[in-house]
């Protein structure tokens, strides 16, 4: 599979809204990410231009980040990027990134967290609930 697989440090940037498609639930919400580099010049470090990501987690990613992601939140993003290119309002030509999200997580270098796992269901893989298959 030749897949751009990126993991991406930013801040949620707008209210993560979920909805359903075909009856599976899926995540969206835009995320921030702001380069630094340091300015040996000034001895300062400056912020680069934000880009701008929009993410999609589907399925039990979706369901476990609706209630665990909140607009502002620090994270660390894992998933294939993809592009798409549309002419908005004003006529102009736009090239928006987008990431489908394999894992999602708080970025623990802003901050704590505390992890309540989600109940299994049916169908469920237990090496993804973090069980251990019998031999």
């Amino acid at each position: 599979m030749n897949q751009t697989m990126v993991t991406v440090q930013g801040w949620i940037g707008t209210t993560p809204m979920l909805r359903e498609v075909a009856g599976v639930p899926v995540l969206h919400f835009r995320l921030g990410c702001t380069p630094r580099h340091f300015n040996r010049t000034s001895g300062a470090w400056v912020d680069s231009e934000t880009q701008w990501y929009g993410v999609s987690a589907w399925r039990r990613l979706a369901s476990n980040g609706q209630p665990s992601l909140r607009q502002g939140d620090p994270v660390v993003v894992h998933g294939r990027l993809d592009h798409r290119t549309y002419v908005n309002k004003s006529g102009v030509e736009v090239v928006a990134l987008e990431i489908e999200a394999v894992t999602i997580g708080h970025d623990l270098t802003r901050g704590t967290a505390t992890f309540l796992k989600a109940a299994s269901g049916p169908g469920s893989d237990p090496e993804r609930d973090g069980e251990v298959a019998a031999a």
